[in-house]
């Protein structure tokens, strides 16, 4: 490139735009929380992707994957503009299997590195980094729901006479043995983040949620809870009347690190809090 031939303004805006581009990139606002994450509910048969974004401020956030490719642009308006937002949780639709194939669902999502990348209410940018994986663990398996360990197939488990019930379940240690990539892998020591155990009166409010640590696999449904459950009653779908409530549902979520990526930096970018899959199940009262 032959300088003298630029104009006088072209030479002043290259020299000047190198610093300028850098102080920009200094003062970037991180997000304090940055996800992007697929959740495997392994009972329904269904996949889907779940973001959150959390920090300061913003009137513009947006998420840009593999090849600058964006997938969500969001712009606040008029008074939600000047106030801004400052946090964003969303949960893609979960077709099942037969209606969207897993390996479909995959390539929609590319494994790679993704970015939340924003603008806040005074006009500073705001990104942070996250590496989405396509490796899924395998969903948590239930031993015993009270005095039973065997229940019948597509059947709420029988605790027997307990006044609190207490579920087990056996430690996630690897991929998931179909879906995904790296299947019926191991998962790696300390790859769980924990657990999260989520029990509920279906057809009502009430619901109970826990997170655990990766060392513990049970938790026990209280005798309090149960008896509430006993004094409801919920509407029948066949006849439209009001019914006892005889079961008691729950669930069980396992989240896992799934790796890492280096940025165009260089710096290293993991997927915490990572991919999870869940187990749904009930039990009789």
């Amino acid at each position: 490139m032959k300088l003298n031939k630029l104009p006088i303004v072209a030479l002043a805006l290259a020299f000047t735009a190198a610093p300028l581009l850098g102080i920009a990139e200094e003062d970037e606002v991180e997000l304090d929380e940055s996800q992007l994450y697929f959740e495997l509910n392994d009972t329904d048969g269904d996949l889907g992707i779940h973001g959150k974004a959390d920090g300061d401020a913003w009137r513009r956030m947006r998420i840009e994957g593999p090849r600058n490719r964006r997938l969500l642009d969001i712009r606040t308006r008029s008074r939600l503009t000047r106030q801004g937002l400052t946090e964003l949780f969303f949960e893609s639709a979960e077709p099942t299997f037969d209606e969207l194939d897993p390996e479909t669902f995959f390539n929609r999502f590319p494994e790679g590195l993704y970015e939340w990348e924003g603008l806040t209410v005074d006009r500073e940018d705001i990104e942070g980094e996250m590496f989405l994986s396509h490796r899924i663990p395998a969903a948590p398996v239930v031993a015993s729901v009270g005095e039973e360990f065997a229940p019948q197939a597509d059947e709420c488990w029988d605790p027997g006479d307990v006044d609190e019930v207490l579920i087990d379940w056996h430690a996630v240690t690897h991929t998931h043995a179909s879906l995904g990539s790296d299947t019926n892998a191991p998962l790696g020591d300390n790859a769980v983040i924990y657990y999260e155990f989520v029990v509920e009166i279906d057809d009502t409010d009430f619901k109970a949620t826990a997170l655990v640590p990766p060392d513990v696999t049970e938790w026990t449904v209280s005798e309090a809870f149960i008896q509430l459950a006993e004094s409801l009653t919920v509407e029948d779908e066949d006849t439209g009347l009001q019914v006892p409530v005889d079961e008691i549902k729950f669930e069980i979520i396992v989240r896992v690190e799934t790796g890492e990526v280096e940025d165009d930096d260089g710096e290293t970018v993991d997927s915490a809090p990572g991919n999870q899959s869940a187990v749904e199940s009930c039990f009789e009262i």
